[in-house]
């Protein structure tokens, strides 16, 4: 653009917009008449009257600069005496925080000085303006719910670490938090806020007031007779905690629930932008039939522009004035977003309504390309804004409303392109647009007329545990549990209206057709999805440049619904291709470099360790190999990387402190986010094989080292024989089409971000049910306390009525509350998701595993996403799904069970926390019947090879996790082990007896059968095994010891001392493991009791010696009367419950009875591994005196004295 004078002609793209003085009086455009006539319905005078003909000059495209100069600058004048500054306000006319000199301790400010994050104990910031005469709004939008006191303060007031807004004489605030307000002191005030509330601050000076409103309803008055006069004027201000975050909106762009801001609209541009709107309408209503030479009304859901000359040259002039306007986030969140809005009001699908892909057309086609760029960026800002901050109600029809102008905005395949590459990912967090937040409020939500009736779950059973039986619904019961799930149905087809235009946005942005003009969207997308997992898996200890998990559960979710829908279109255009049911990575992904990892460790190690030693079979199966001197080049710029990294972030705190610790950086929850860093991608540089020819002529092909960022299309899905991503296919794996390379990367990325945060995130959120299950619990108990109270009590069946209340209308708001969570987060459909992705991660690994030591190249983060995923499925969404329903459920959990059972020892895996998670898993999974059914069900030869693992010495592995393994394998078969709830507490604790570790026993005698081959087959194995066990129980033993003996010092001592919880915990742990090896020990004398007693076996003798012995020192501590055991157990200290003679006796008992019972038949096993309860204790101390000796006499005498001390349950 060079004029925009009342010259003749301008210039804007090139375009000639003149008709020059010598042309005829008929034009090629239309006759002057004709055009006269257009212009003047198209740029009509403000007050409608047209001048007389006679009067009237022609309007042509010659003088119609000047026409339209004139009309937008008739109520300018008017106008300019805003422009001064209002009496009652100090300060810059653009309101910002004060990021210099107005704050206290260390905070994250947007770049706009509108957003901020708390980065310290309770930061402070107040605002460049003051106030003080008249009446002063503003707003602030609420991005977490935290600890946060919002208000004014005077520029007096001093805070610090501890104090904030509100706590110092001459400051006010809100906390929505605590539900309070205030100034030095505090008291109840308002509501609670929650995430995506707009809190307004209301100051009036001349009645000496201050009030709040909470998403534009007052919550009353909150301070009056503030201080005022000569000196006092008040800045907005805030106070948070770490990492909670806010936006403010002083005025910049339109307030949600406007009365007199701190900082003016821009009236003057806001009457233009209106003025040339209305123009841009009238274009589009009315059209020039030049054949019959007359103006037509026109269908504005129609119209296009069909290369008319005359309406494009108006419409040029229009844009001219229009195009500057909207670089201004006002008028594009005031003007041209609720223009675009309006034309979805009128119904139907946005395919509909063609207009708004026209209006882009012209945008890109009449406005410069900054000025389009800062168009479209501010408008998808307003959108994302609008649609975070807008109260639910019941329909949510403002979120529908936002979503599908959203779509019709991505359908434009050029502005689609530029919001990818510049706006989506790199400016704004395109996340929030895949989110549907929670209600915390569930009457301003609207789910009371939603769900009329509310309804709670009795307590349900989780598996293996027993519990009281639930009793038989009521009628009454059976129709409010129908009519709550009713109520729960109609608000399920109401969000998944939302759910599916967040997956139509997905749609567009996954496009890999839109090839025209440059790259397709889907392979734009790719990079920069890549590069949002590599910010939130980098900086998983800067939270403020996280992602919410709440967002990333339901971005994951729709971003599953969009990958099986490409996949599956696939799959129709490619018969021999995968289905999504058959989805799995392939493991060329792993190692080839094409995709990037960042620093997530492998399971064989560091990366490049694994190119290191792993070369020659890199090279032999993959065809890959590894030039020595670039992997070290390649290392070495890692390594320099990091430290230029480490560096530049111990330098920038520094940095900032040295100004007063106000970071000005933006951060994710509000409007602009953190840039990316541009570190290195690729993490070897390799030399590829072409893998058709013979190793012997082989012709090295050395592969492009790129970032994401250099990425093509070819790169990813490959051409001319260049496979892509699939490059380095290894001979194990079949050369079937499997899909499109891209969404291989995609599902990638799906799967490391559910390991990221989305496990976490689906077990936080199961604590509302557990919520309700409390307070179901409390109301039955009071209701039964009700019914007991005696009539003569009035005052305690007052109170407990009013208990009563509470707890119906507390189950009330959680039931809505948890139809909502269960509709949008454990609903049936996201139960198949997760149960999808569960099965993709076993297919992974099974062909990962297949490929040997290439095995080592795989993320960890497979292995835990396969246990965690299974893990949700049985924990998190019972009661109201259940994993059996699921299809292929019991093949799913035996190729589970085969994946654990095999790779707890995998000596290809190397990471110590996730070898400890795999055992943790097995443990888990032999708990419950059918996980050990499944285990059941693997190969006998994976059986065996598990048992042989889990039979390795103790010092080459977690003793105390494999013992417990083994442990869960016996319970249900030892000497009164087949207890549920330890029975000593039966008498003392009966309510608490149902302890959280103690699962219904479910032995495996199959599993028992392969210890007892390995051990009597292998003549070193069985001595190995048992000698570390003794060692382990000798340690755990005298450690538990040691410890009662301290406890029962700090006891008798006369000052009072109470023992360190802590070290309670850990002498409870040392005599669970003391147990826990006796039990193995008892396991292992009844399934193979001559490792022990067949003296032809060369340790029998020496194992039996230790055996008894261990047995006499425990039966010495624990039997004698009045002894140190007696006086720590009678102390009832809490910590200590399972502390008692019962359990640890008739462990000692199992031993010696299996002794004394098979010492008859010495060398032979007998194959029952049941024995009988009842038993003759005279034949059993004749067989102790012939067999081992009187040292076992002498233990199966103390047994038999001490028999009574506790209850024996079986």
């Amino acid at each position: 653009m060079t004029s925009r004078g009342a010259g003749t002609a301008f210039s804007r793209r090139n375009y000639r917009l003149s008709i020059e003085s010598e042309k005829p009086k008929v034009t090629g455009i239309v006759n002057s008449k004709l055009l006269n006539d257009y212009l003047r319905r198209i740029f009509p005078s403000a007050d409608g009257i047209q001048p007389a003909a006679a009067y009237r000059k022609p309007l042509t495209f010659q003088n119609l600069q000047e026409h339209l100069d004139k009309l937008l600058a008739e109520d300018s004048g008017a106008e300019d005496s805003r422009d001064q500054v209002l009496e009652g306000r100090l300060g810059p006319s653009t309101v910002v925080l004060d990021h210099t000199s107005g704050f206290e301790g260390l905070l994250l400010v947007d770049d706009d000085l509108l957003g901020v994050i708390g980065h310290s104990n309770f930061g402070s910031i107040r605002a460049t303006t003051c106030v003080y005469k008249g009446k002063w709004i503003y707003e602030v939008l609420i991005s977490s719910q935290g600890l946060m006191q919002i208000g004014w303060c005077t520029l007096n007031c001093r805070f610090n670490q501890e104090e904030g807004v509100g706590d110092t004489p001459d400051s006010y605030a809100y906390d929505g938090n605590r539900v309070r307000k205030w100034n030095v002191t505090t008291t109840n005030y308002g509501k609670s806020w929650a995430a995506g509330d707009i809190v307004s601050c209301l100051i009036d000076l001349d009645e000496g007031t201050i009030a709040f409103c909470l998403n534009g309803v007052s919550l009353g008055t909150a301070f009056d007779n503030i201080t005022r006069g000569a000196g006092m004027a008040y800045f907005p201000a805030i106070s948070l905690s770490f990492k909670e975050s806010v936006a403010f909106n002083f005025g910049s762009r339109p307030l949600r629930y406007p009365v007199e801001v701190l900082q003016d609209p821009p009236s003057v541009d806001l009457v233009k932008a209106h003025k040339l709107l209305g123009y841009l309408k009238n274009v589009i209503h009315i059209g020039i039939d030049v054949l019959e030479g007359k103006l037509v009304e026109k269908d504005t859901s129609t119209w296009q522009l069909q290369g008319e000359p005359t309406v494009l040259i108006t419409l040029a002039h229009i844009f001219n004035h229009f195009a500057p306007l909207m670089c201004k986030v006002y008028l594009v969140e005031d003007v041209l977003m609720n223009f675009l809005l309006s034309i979805l009001e009128q119904g139907g699908s946005v395919e509909a309504h063609p207009l708004i892909q026209q209006l882009l057309d012209l945008m890109w086609l009449l406005m410069e390309d900054y000025e389009v760029h800062e168009c479209l960026k501010q408008l998808l800002m307003s959108l994302l804004r609008a649609y975070r901050f807008s109260p639910i109600i019941p329909d949510l029809g403002l979120q529908i409303h936002y979503l599908r102008l959203t779509i019709a905005v991505l359908k434009h395949e050029k502005s689609r392109k530029y919001l990818l590459n510049n706006v989506l990912f790199d400016v704004l967090r395109s996340v929030v647009f895949f989110y549907i937040k929670s209600p915390l409020r569930v009457e301003e939500a609207g789910l009371q007329e939603l769900i009329p009736t509310t309804w709670w779950p009795n307590r349900f059973t989780k598996e293996g545990k027993e519990s009281k039986e639930v009793k038989e619904e009521s009628a009454e019961e059976r129709l409010r549990r129908r009519a709550y799930d009713r109520g729960c149905q109609r608000l399920k087809k109401r969000i998944e209206v939302v759910e599916e235009l967040q997956v139509q946005i997905l749609k567009l942005l996954l496009n890999n057709k839109d090839r025209g003009g440059g790259e397709a969207s889907r392979y734009i997308f790719l990079n920069k999805f890549r590069k949002f997992l590599q910010e939130n898996a980098s900086s998983r200890g800067n939270l403020t440049v996280l992602c919410p998990p709440e967002y990333m559960v339901c971005f994951l979710h729709r971003l599953i619904s969009t990958l099986r829908c490409y996949w599956d279109g696939h799959k129709t255009k490619a018969p021999a291709a995968l289905s999504s049911e058959e989805a799995y990575v392939p493991p060329q992904l792993f190692y080839n470099g094409k995709v990037d990892y960042f620093d997530l460790q492998r399971l064989g190690g560091l990366l490049s360790h694994l190119k290191k030693t792993l070369k020659d079979d890199l090279a032999l199966k993959a065809n890959i190999l590894i030039d020595p001197a670039e992997l070290q080049a390649v290392t070495m710029d890692d390594l320099d990387e990091d430290e230029e990294s480490a560096t530049s972030t111990a330098q920038r705190p520094v940095a900032a402190l040295a100004i007063g610790g106000a970071l000005a950086r933006p951060s994710w929850l509000s409007s602009p986010t953190l840039g990316r860093a541009n570190r290195f991608l690729s993490t070897a540089a390799v030399s590829l094989m072409n893998p058709r020819r013979s190793l012997g002529t082989l012709e090295k092909m050395k592969a492009r080292t790129l970032s994401v960022e250099q990425r093509t299309e070819d790169d990813i899905e490959g051409s001319h024989g260049n496979e892509g991503l699939l490059l380095g296919r290894p001979p194990e794996e079949p050369e079937q089409s499997i899909t499109e390379n891209s969404l291989l990367e995609i599902l990638d990325g799906i799967v490391m971000m559910y390991n990221l945060s989305v496990h976490q995130q689906l077990g936080k959120m199961v604590g509302v049910s557990d919520d309700v299950n409390e307070y179901a619990l409390a109301l039955k108990d009071t209701e039964e306390k009700i019914s007991r109270c005696p009539k003569k009590r009035r005052d305690i069946y007052e109170e407990l009525v009013k208990s009563q209340k509470v707890f119906s209308e507390k189950l009330n708001h959680l039931s809505r509350r948890l139809a909502w969570i269960n509709v949008t987060i454990y609903s049936k459909e996201k139960m198949q998701d997760i149960y999808w992705l569960l099965r993709v991660c076993i297919r992974t690994i099974e062909h990962g595993d297949r490929t040997g030591s290439l095995f080592a190249f795989m993320p960890e983060f497979y292995l835990s996403v396969a246990m965690n995923s299974y893990s949700t499925l049985k924990n998190y969404f019972s009661p109201v799904h259940c994993m059996e329903e699921l299809p292929g459920y019991e093949e799913t959990l035996t190729r589970l069970a085969a994946i654990l059972a095999k790779h707890f020892a995998d000596s290809r895996i190397v990471g110590t926390d996730i070898r400890d998670s795999l055992m943790q898993a097995l443990a888990s999974y032999v708990c419950y019947p059918h996980s050990l059914r499944a285990v059941e069900r693997i190969p006998e030869e994976q059986r065996i090879s598990m048992m042989r693992n889990l039979l390795a010495p103790y010092e080459q592995q977690p003793w105390a996790q494999t013992n417990w393994i083994l442990v869960r394998l016996w319970r249900g078969c030892g000497f009164g082990y087949r207890y549920t709830r330890l029975p000593h507490l039966l008498k003392t604790k009966p309510e608490d007896a149902n302890l959280p570790s103690l699962q219904k026993p479910c032995p495996s005698t199959l599993l028992q059968q392969h210890m007892a081959d390995l051990l009597r087959s292998d003549c070193d194995m069985a001595p190995s095994f048992l000698n570390s066990v003794l060692n382990q129980l000798n340690w755990a033993f005298s450690e538990f010891i040691g410890m009662i003996q301290e406890i029962q010092q700090a006891a008798e001592r006369l000052e009072r001392n109470f023992v360190d919880s802590r070290q309670l915990k850990v002498c409870a742990t040392c005599f669970d493991l003391s147990v826990s090896l006796l039990r193995v020990l008892e396991m292992t004398v009844t399934l193979a009791p001559e490792i022990f007693l067949d003296w032809s076996r060369p340790s029998s003798e020496l194992l039996l010696r230790r055996l008894a012995q261990l047995l006499n020192q425990v039966l010495n501590r624990v039997t004698a009367e009045r002894n140190l055991f007696d006086r720590v157990v009678n102390l009832r200290l809490p910590g200590l419950e399972s502390v008692d003679h019962y359990p640890i006796l008739v462990a000692v008992t199992g031993i010696l009875v299996r002794l004394l019972m098979d010492t008859d038949f010495q060398g032979q096993f007998q194959g029952d591994l049941s024995f009988k309860r009842g038993f003759c204790i005279t034949k059993e101390r004749q067989s102790a005196k012939t067999a081992i000796g009187g040292e076992a006499e002498v233990c199966a005498v103390t047994v038999e004295r001490n028999m009574m001390l506790s209850p024996q349950r079986n």
